[in-house]
């Protein structure tokens, strides 16, 4: 992947296994969030190729990732601030929907049907992340931590397999940091999703993690148990400038 002369991703190559926490890591400019930018398809990478459960991700338009089960949050939220929690995460769901629009805009048996079951899952998730006593709060009158929950709500309403975080502990207090790391434990093995995760935030990483792979300068320097990528010579260099 380039960007004019700047090559943002060299030969980047790795698998992920289901059911695993990956943890992402590198420098600003590493090319991590690059990475998920051509794995959501926002970008069109050059070579190579991005296969999911076997299926190559160029066969998949981008407005299909969703339903074929990868879900995402971002660095900077895209929630709709004038809208509720409910509001916002309902929207996650709408990949799910198979009413079409003429079934909608009747309001068929079948479509009534399909989003009280989407209100039900959904309903879940707001019990799930804490949100009960803010569900009908508008957005931007909340505090960023509590609107990092909502993005991450309205990802597992996609009902992904692989879900995507990128940076979520960014602008969160000690707390609140602790809390995301039992989340996303409890993510994996209670809502059995698998995740990426890229985080700045090393401690998280090393903590969640089942493997870590570390980019620098668009390109794999690392690549295996947390511990191990910790103590890596490479991994070392490009974050202190020189071996400890």
């Amino acid at each position: 992947m380039r960007f004019g002369g700047i090559v943002a991703l060299d030969r980047v190559s790795f698998d992920v296994a289901a059911g695993q926490v990956c943890g992402i890591i590198g420098p600003n400019g590493s090319g991590k969030t690059t990475l998920f930018n051509c794995l959501s398809r926002l970008y069109r990478f050059e070579s190579g190729r991005i296969l999911f459960e076997g299926r190559s991700l160029l066969e998949t338009p981008r407005h299909g990732i969703a339903a074929l089960g990868i879900g995402r949050t971002f660095q900077n939220l895209g929630l709709f601030r004038s809208m509720s929690v409910l509001e916002n995460i309902l929207i996650g769901g709408h990949c799910r929907m198979r009413g079409g629009f003429l079934k909608n805009a009747l309001r068929l048996p079948p479509v009534a049907a399909e989003e009280a079951r989407l209100r039900e899952r959904v309903s879940g998730l707001v019990d799930f992340l804490g949100l009960a006593e803010v569900a009908g709060v508008a957005v931007k009158e909340l505090p960023f931590g509590t609107q990092k929950r909502v993005e991450l709500a309205r990802a597992l309403a996609t009902e992904p397999k692989l879900l995507l975080l990128d940076e979520p502990a960014a602008g969160l207090n000690h707390a609140e940091v602790d809390a995301l790391r039992q989340l996303i434990l409890d993510i994996r093995d209670r809502l059995r999703v698998t995740i990426l995760l890229v985080e700045h935030h090393m401690s998280l990483v090393m903590r969640v993690s089942d493997k870590v792979v570390a980019l620098n300068f668009g390109r794999k320097i690392a690549e295996g148990p947390p511990a191990r990528v910790q103590q890596d010579h490479e991994v070392i260099r490009a974050y202190l400038g020189e071996a400890s």
